[in-house]
């Protein structure tokens, strides 16, 4: 079911300060922007002058009579015509230009953006909702910068040409043609609000709709399994129908308000015909005037209109710029601090010794200590309250215990996905805050319970732990963790496809992989969370015959429900409520007869009885590892 993801708040009015941030990913592309702006002042002239042709042409025929000679006004006619081609095909072509860098770059910095995020960003924002930033959002952005902006650049120019014009060709008429600009405003700023509110809702809800697309895919085979399509059909449709009501309702409000500035400009038209026809009867007006104050009067609100659609498009799209811009503008929780930037900029360098990491200090990790370490999501419950390890490098830490005790927290603190929210984490005594982030984390092997697999080969995903990896280490990191007999079994061996996520191999499979894919990274710290939980007992033995190469060297972390994986951990921690219940070895938990004890024999229990009925059922029984 999908929940309505967490939003930000924001402003009720037009805000223009939010246009100009989003305009200033269009200032790399002066080149294109200068011509566009000035092609569209160029075309607000041509539609101006048209008129005041016609203007002139009237007036020569009614004072000329039948010898007047009109190649002349057809000549300057024509010279407009060509100009207006001319501006409007280089207009197009340039904004289409403009849109498209613009997107591109606006979509690419989201993206650097998401990389660079801790994980408790992604806590209370599901996945629909940032794929509608990166597509949707990112694309409307840039059309309304590349064509609404210069439209309402020709615009305005037009507006303003005209009044000028109109008011230089009879002041008296004049302004009473431009007397309806003022409810045409009002009506504009009781509009303004309206849209803008109905645009949010149905951006919010385009985003939960993209959501509950993902979700669907992602759980299909859950879905089938518990017989929950019609179940998911009624939650999507409760969706679908709230989304055709917004989205109704905001094309109510334009339709609307499109139509009373077209009224207006009507209104506008009929006060010229009515004052200006008779200043014509009295002599006071020439005809060709009052055809050019006729043509003025109704053309006066085109560009009006397409102010009002612009600005009906700003509102419908300043929900998107709202929710791009504060993706970009969030601050990553986890980062470098400033002087750690500055040790960065001074030690980053080709010729820095070998043995030192980008911050400065030595490139070897040894050690890894939790100084009374308190943990505490955004609800503010204490996951880990005051915990104490000190880990050295060859080592194997594992943790037990039930879920919910804060195991997974713990590793996550360890790979500095999440802050300590009290006390410190140390990496050879100093405080891991004070080490580069990059570097740090680089130095991360991780295998979780559900591995996670890219579309491509075999190949491609192993070297996706070091990409300038051989094809020779590829293979050897394979035979490491005894995946090199699968892959040569497959098809195409190394070089078979592995399908989206890795559904053409087994968990089993799939779980070999990512390790082969980890050890190429060649880490200092390794984490195994719950990586052998879902496999069958014949791959976990070929795991755990590996896992001897992958701890070597390594401060290596074990999160394990089957106690058979970490029977030979230097140190097993049974953990509960974030604390450290019990510690020590296998043997010495044993002896003590404690929670760890129960766990164990309790196990032991389960998996003798499984083997002795599948030995009655005519199964082969599982291997026994304790």
């Amino acid at each position: 079911m999908i929940n309505e993801p967490q939003e930000d708040v924001f402003s009720d009015k037009l805000d223009l300060s939010l246009w100009a941030r989003v305009f200033r990913h269009a200032l790399p592309y002066k080149r294109l922007l200068v011509p566009l702006a000035i092609s569209a002042v160029a075309i607000a002239i041509v539609d101006a002058s048209f008129a005041l042709v016609t203007r002139w042409a009237v007036d020569d025929v009614v004072n000329a009579g039948n010898v007047l000679i009109l190649w002349p006004h057809i000549a300057v006619y024509g010279f407009l015509t060509i100009s207006l081609a001319g501006g409007v095909w280089f207009f197009i072509n340039s904004a289409g230009g403009l849109s498209n860098n613009m997107s591109h770059d606006i979509r690419e910095e989201c993206f650097k953006r998401i990389q660079e995020l801790e994980f408790a960003y992604f806590d209370h924002r599901p996945t629909g909702w940032l794929i509608s930033r990166l597509t949707s959002d990112c694309d409307k952005l840039a059309r309304i910068i590349a064509w609404g902006s210069l439209d309402l650049v020709w615009a305005v120019c037009l507006v303003v040409m005209i009044a000028i014009i109109l008011v230089v060709l009879h002041p008296v008429l004049g302004l009473l043609v431009l007397s309806v600009v003022p409810p045409l405003i009002f009506v504009s700023a009781i509009f303004q609000k309206k849209l803008l509110l109905s645009s949010r809702d149905t951006r919010k809800f385009n985003s939960m709709i993209t959501a509950s697309f993902a979700e669907a895919l992602q759980g299909l085979r859950t879905t089938k399994t518990l017989v929950r399509e019609q179940d998911n059909l009624r939650e999507f449709q409760g969706l679908s129908s709230q989304m055709y009501g917004v989205s109704i309702q905001n094309a109510l409000q334009s339709a609307v308000y499109i139509p009373i500035v077209l009224t207006l400009g009507s209104l506008a038209a009929g006060i010229a015909l009515w004052r200006g026809g008779a200043g014509v009867i009295d002599g006071n007006l020439t005809l060709g005037t009052l055809v050019a104050f006729i043509f003025y009067a109704g053309q006066f609100f085109n560009p009006i209109n397409q102010i009002a659609q612009v600005l009906v498009q700003m509102q419908g799209a300043q929900a998107a710029g709202e929710r791009v811009l504060s993706l970009l503008a969030t601050v990553p929780g986890i980062s470098d601090s400033e002087e750690v930037a500055e040790k960065l900029k001074l030690w980053d360098k080709p010729d820095r010794p070998a043995d030192l990491a980008p911050d400065g200090h030595p490139a070897g990790i040894e050690s890894l200590e939790f100084s009374h370490v308190d943990f505490s999501y955004s609800n503010g419950e204490p996951v880990v309250k005051d915990f104490n390890l000190i880990v050295q490098a060859g080592q194997t830490i594992a943790l037990v215990g039930a879920s919910g005790g804060g195991k997974s927290t713990i590793v996550n603190l360890a790979a500095r996905f999440y802050e300590p929210t009290g006390g410190n984490i140390l990496v050879n005594g100093h405080d891991l805050r004070d080490r580069g982030l990059a570097w740090y984390q680089s130095n991360l092997g991780i295998v979780l319970q559900g591995p996670h697999l890219f579309s491509g080969s075999v190949r491609d995903n192993i070297r996706y732990g070091r990409l300038d990896a051989t094809d020779e280490e590829i293979e050897a990191a394979a035979r490491s963790v005894n995946a090199d007999g699968f892959i040569r079994a497959l098809e195409n061996g190394y070089d078979t496809d592995v399908g989206e996520g890795g559904n053409r191999l087994s968990t089993g499979q799939k779980q070999l992989v990512s390790f082969a894919r980890a050890l190429l990274a060649n880490p200092q710290i390794f984490i195994m969370d719950e990586a052998t939980s879902s496999i069958d007992t014949e791959t976990e033995q070929l795991i755990q015959q590996g896992l001897k190469a992958i701890f070597h060297g390594r401060i290596s972390f074990v999160i394990a429900h089957r106690l058979s994986t970490i029977r030979t951990a230097d140190r097993i921690l049974v953990i509960e409520k974030g604390r450290i219940l019990e510690s020590g070895t296998h043997q010495e938990l044993l002896a003590q007869k404690g929670h760890y004890h129960a766990l164990y024999t309790h196990q032991f229990q389960q998996e003798r009885e499984a083997n002795l009925l599948e030995s009655t059922n005519g199964v082969s029984p599982r291997y026994f590892t304790f």
